[in-house]
C-alpha cells in the first residue's frame, strides 16, 4: 500500500467478503460505524477528507468495492458477480468481520446504488442511509432521454454485451477515465495529480470488472428494483440525498424519484460538481452528520 495514496491515520487491511472475494479496505476512528462507498472512476480514496473528519467520533470503514482499485476483481462469471445485491453482501460482510453489526452508509454514485441495495435487502442493518449525487437505478433508465442526457452516455456503452464494451474502452482506457475525471472537475483544483493518477491508473487496471459493474445496473439490478417496486418496498430508515440540481435540467425532481423508495428521504442542493466530497469536504460531512442526528429506525 505503501506506493498508493492512502487516508492519513488509517489503517489498511483486506477482508474477506461474500463469494471468496477480499476488499481492499481503510478503517480509522472509534465509535458508532459509518461505511463510505466511493463511486466511479474513483476508489476509497475519495473519501480521504470526509473520513478524518468522521473518525473523530466514529469507526469509519472505506472500502474499495469489488472490481474497483486494491479489491479483488472475480471475473464476471454470470450477471449475478457485479450486481448491486452481491455488492452489498460484501460490505455488509466486511462490517460484521470488523465488528460493526449495524452501521450507517453512505455512498456516491455506484456506491450509493451498493448502498440502496443493502438497504433493502439487510434493513436490519443499515441504519442510515446518504446519497450522493445519483438517481436510483429503476429511474435513472426513465429520465435518460433526449441531447442532454449526452452526460450519460458511457451507461450505454458498458450496457452491451460482454466483449465490445471492454475492447473498445481498453483501447483507450486511460483518457476514457482521465475525460470524466476532468469533465466532472471542471476547475482542475478537486483532486491533485498524484490523487488523479491513482484514479486512472486503477481504473485502468480494471476495465472488465468496472464495466461488468455497469452493465449489472442495466440487466439484474433493474429487475430487482422492478421486482421490489411492484412488491412495494420502501425504506423505513433516515434517508437523505445531496446533488447538484441536474435534475432541472433532464426535467426531474431526484427528492421526488427518491421518495418513490423512501417516503421520509430528504433532500439538499450543492453547488458544487460530481467529486463534492473532494470538492466540499466540510458541508459533505455536515450533511452525513445531518442525516445520523434523524431517528433511528
Amino acid at each position: 500500500m505503501s506506493s498508493q495514496p492512502t487516508i492519513e491515520g488509517f489503517d489498511y487491511r483486506r477482508i474477506p467478503a461474500d463469494s471468496n472475494v477480499i476488499l481492499n479496505v481503510a478503517v480509522g476512528g472509534r465509535g458508532r460505524p459509518i461505511v463510505l462507498l466511493h463511486g466511479f472512476p474513483q476508489t476509497h480514496l475519495m473519501w480521504r477528507h470526509v473520513a478524518t473528519g468522521l473518525a473523530e467520533d466514529h469507526l469509519v470503514i472505506v472500502p474499495d468495492l469489488r472490481g474497483y482499485g486494491a479489491s479483488d476483481k472475480p471475473e464476471e462469471a454470470d450477471d449475478s458477480t457485479y450486481s448491486k445485491r452481491t455488492m452489498a453482501r460484501d460490505i455488509v460482510a466486511v462490517a460484521r468481520e470488523l465488528g460493526a453489526e449495524q452501521f450507517a452508509l453512505i455512498g456516491h454514485d455506484r456506491g450509493a446504488l451498493v448502498g440502496m441495495r443493502a438497504a433493502l435487502d439487510h434493513p436490519d442493518v443499515v441504519t442510515h442511509l446518504g446519497i450522493l449525487d445519483v438517481l436510483p437505478t429503476l429511474d435513472t433508465w426513465d429520465v435518460l432521454h433526449g441531447v442532454d442526457a449526452k452526460v450519460a452516455w458511457h451507461l450505454y456503452l458498458m450496457a452491451q454485451p460482454k466483449g465490445l464494451p471492454e475492447r473498445m474502452i481498453e483501447a483507450v482506457a486511460a483518457d476514457f477515465f482521465g475525460s470524466f475525471l476532468d469533465a466532472w472537475d471542471p476547475s482542475g483544483s478537486t483532486f491533485p495529480p498524484t490523487v488523479r493518477k491513482h484514479y486512472v491508473d486503477s481504473s485502468v487496471a480494471a476495465v472488465p470488472s468496472i464495466v461488468a459493474d455497469y452493465r449489472a445496473t442495466a440487466g439484474i439490478d433493474l429487475e430487482m428494483d422492478r421486482a421490489d417496486r411492484a412488491a412495494g418496498a420502501r425504506l423505513a430508515i433516515p434517508v437523505g440525498v445531496l446533488s447538484q440540481d441536474w435534475g432541472s435540467q433532464l426535467g426531474f425532481s431526484a427528492l421526488d424519484l427518491w421518495k418513490q423508495w423512501a417516503l421520509e428521504a430528504t433532500y439538499e442542493p450543492i453547488d458544487a460538481g460530481h467529486f463534492m466530497a473532494e470538492e466540499k469536504p466540510d458541508e459533505v460531512t455536515g450533511f452525513i452528520r445531518g442525516i445520523l442526528r434523524r431517528t433511528d429506525h
